[in-house]
Formats: structure tokens, C-alpha cells, sequence
């Protein structure tokens, strides 16, 4: 088996990766940029017997990934298990959002998300298995102030998972997505700890979640086990939002 992520290098996508290489899958991280902590990731998971892939493409450039593509199908690495994470935060008033930026932003969490969906789901169909596994937001669930464009993409992928689940079903493929709250990683660098405290105040838990509690339920997701379970918005998040 073989599980593709997309912003595999680092964050909540290395550490799905990880989580995956443990039980024994095949994994191909998928990153942009970040050439060093794709492959410190993959050496981790080669540690644990897997075959591992990484390989650059712009989530924006369908012939970009069509080349991925490819190179996934010489290497008989085909996924059957796809986890969208890949994509990219955006912080600021929406009148100072530029009409650069929001397409930039949407084409990254949106469109990438549908183009590498349509290119692996025929292989997926043909098989008549398969998981795709959506990273989204608590904010594409309740929308956050300065935060209108991002929650906007995630509310996107959220509807884009539930409408996604039924068309899929009759296929076996389930279709879900996990919906983090606050999660210690990269992402919550631009905060600095007075902000981070108020955060943790506001969550019943009184803390941050881990990169690792999201992969562990990215895993579940694939299981056999829940098989059952399909076009559902989960969201971690420590009882901020219930």
C-alpha cells in the first residue's frame, strides 16, 4: 500500500508520513520548496523498511503534477491512499487582501487539492479502493476573524470532501477530512506566547494539540476499521469547538 502526502517535508505532513512508514506503507512525500526537510523526513521513514519517494511539484501547475504523475507510475508507486495537506496560511485584514493574493492562496489550497484528486482517483476506481483524506480547518468549520481567506479555502475543502464522498462511494473509496484546531507547528510561529497563552485559555484542554495526535487520526482514517466512515469533517481541537 501507498500513501501519497502532499506538504509532506515538515509539520503535521511529516509527521503523517512517519505515522505511515511505522505501520509498514510505502510513502511519497510531496513538497514545493523545502528540498532538505523532504528527504531528512524520508530518512526517518526509510529507517523503518518502507520504499519512500519525494518529489518536488507546484500544487498550482497541473503539468507539474502530471509529471509526478508519471514518475509515480515508473516507480509502481501509485497511491491508494491520498492525504491533502499541502497548502499555505494567510493572516491580514480581507480590504488589505490583494486579488494576487487570493488567487494565489486559493489555487494552492483549492485547486491543487482537485487536481491531484482527479489524477490519482481513476486508479482508485479502478480498484475499487481507496482513501483520500482531506487536512483541513477548525477555521473552514466556524471562520476566523483576519483569517477570511484561509477559512474560506478550508470551508471550500471541506464542502468539496462531503460532496466528493458520495459521488466516490459506490466506487469503495471513502472521502474525509480532518479539521485541526490550534496544532504546535510552523504555522503558529507568526504568534508570539502572549498570543499562544490566550489560545490555550480559550481551549477546554488547555493546550495546543500535536502534530502527531492529527497524524495518528489521518491513520485511522485509512483503516479498514473505518471503512464506514466516509464524507465527515472531523475536527481535533481540544474542545474549542464542539
Amino acid at each position: 500500500m501507498t500513501v501519497l502526502i502532499t506538504g509532506g517535508s515538515r509539520g503535521i505532513g511529516a509527521a503523517i508520513a512517519k505515522r505511515f512508514a511505522v505501520e509498514g506503507f510505502n510513502i511519497v512525500i510531496h513538497y514545493l520548496n523545502s528540498h532538505e526537510s523532504a528527504n531528512e523526513t524520508a530518512r526517518i521513514c526509510m529507517t523503518y523498511g518502507v520504499q519512500v519517494l519525494t518529489i518536488s511539484a507546484d500544487l498550482r501547475s497541473k503539468e507539474q503534477l502530471e509529471r509526478m504523475k508519471e514518475k509515480l507510475e515508473a516507480h509502481g508507486m501509485m497511491p491508494d491512499i491520498i492525504v491533502n495537506n499541502g497548502g499555505i496560511a494567510h493572516y491580514g485584514l480581507l480590504a488589505d487582501v490583494s486579488e494576487e493574493v487570493w488567487d494565489d492562496v486559493m489555487a494552492v489550497n483549492l485547486k491543487g487539492m482537485f487536481l491531484i484528486t482527479q489524477l490519482f482517483m481513476p486508479n482508485m476506481v479502478a480498484q475499487r479502493f481507496g482513501r483520500i483524506i482531506n487536512v483541513s480547518s477548525i477555521w473552514g468549520i466556524s471562520g476566523a476573524s483576519c483569517e477570511v481567506l484561509y477559512s474560506t479555502t478550508k470551508g471550500g475543502m471541506n464542502a468539496f470532501t462531503k460532496a466528493l464522498a458520495k459521488e466516490l462511494a459506490p466506487s469503495g473509496i471513502t472521502v474525509n477530512a480532518v479539521a485541526p484546531g490550534a496544532v504546535d507547528t510552523e504555522m503558529m510561529d507568526s504568534f508570539d506566547e502572549d498570543e499562544k497563552a490566550a489560545i490555550k485559555q480559550d481551549i477546554p484542554l488547555g493546550r495546543l494539540g500535536t502534530a502527531d495526535e492529527i497524524a495518528s487520526l489521518v491513520y485511522f482514517l485509512s483503516l479498514p476499521e473505518s471503512s464506514y466512515i466516509t464524507g465527515q469533517i472531523i475536527s481535533p481541537n481540544g474542545g474549542w469547538l464542539t
